[in-house]
């Protein structure tokens, strides 16, 4: 494929406009192969969403005490991207605590918009574990730690679509589910690298290390939940190993604290 500057700009600008609902100007046209580009921007994309949450938190904290500002920021996300992944963690959960084991009720379950017992739970849970981890940093940590979080997690859902095999045939993600090419991992591979990077020269090596360690927890948890049950991926779980991923990172990070 031919690279030029714009064609980057545009498949940067798909990427931002499936993960988020802001309105970026940018060319739409190319279809399924325009979506399939913006994969390799998602880290950054998420990384952005964080730049936005941590300045909602140091704002808020100009006015607010510190908890109040923690839950501005944690409010801001699930705003930015219209809740897409908080929504997938509540499907993921509903469709396999309610589908009695069974693979194809369980999908059929993910599909409904209604909100029932086991997604509540599962986001209520999510939100409560991100407000009290954060709360356990400091406020230099945290700013740090929601631009990495942010960024990192949406890296750990794309390595799920590279590992593993999309189990619909359409939804939300059938445009996106291809492999990356060479180009593709090196953004990826570099946008991780420079997230991991401020970890460890704004905190510490170390924290980098435990975050990495906390990002991969909920990774493989999470998959560990889902993959054996839906015999691989689909959009909802995505969103749902980018919360727990994100989360695990905080944890991480706490732990050094």
């Amino acid at each position: 494929m031919n690279r030029t500057l714009g064609s980057e700009w545009n498949a940067f600008a798909v990427a931002v406009r499936f993960l988020t609902r802001v309105p970026i100007p940018g060319d739409a046209a190319g279809g399924p192969e325009r979506l399939a580009a913006g994969v390799r921007y998602y880290a950054l994309v998420g990384a952005l969403i964080g730049v936005v949450c941590a300045g909602v938190y140091w704002l808020a904290l100009l006015v607010f005490p510190g908890p109040v500002a923690i839950v501005l920021a944690i409010a801001a996300g699930p705003a930015i991207t219209g809740a897409f992944h908080e929504d997938g963690l509540a499907d993921t959960f509903d469709g396999i605590g309610a589908g009695a084991g069974d693979p194809q009720r369980a999908l059929e379950i993910m599909r409904d918009s209604r909100l029932g017992t086991y997604g509540t739970v599962a986001l209520i849970a999510a939100l409560a574990l991100k407000f009290a981890v954060l709360t356990a940093l400091s406020p230099a940590t945290i700013g740090v730690a929601l631009v990495a979080g942010h960024g990192l997690s949406r890296w750990s859902g794309v390595i799920v679509m590279q590992t593993s095999g999309y189990v619909r045939d359409a939804g939300a993600a059938t445009p996106v589910a291809d492999r990356l090419a060479g180009f593709g991992w090196l953004v990826m591979l570099v946008t991780a690298a420079l997230l991991v990077t401020s970890l460890a020269v704004f905190l510490s090596p170390f924290a980098a290390m435990l975050a990495l360690a906390g990002l991969g927890g909920g990774h493989v948890l999470m998959r560990l939940y889902f993959e054996p049950r839906l015999k691989g991926y689909t959009g909802d779980t995505l969103g749902a190993v980018q919360q727990a991923s994100e989360i695990g990172l905080y944890l991480g990070l706490a732990a050094w604290a």
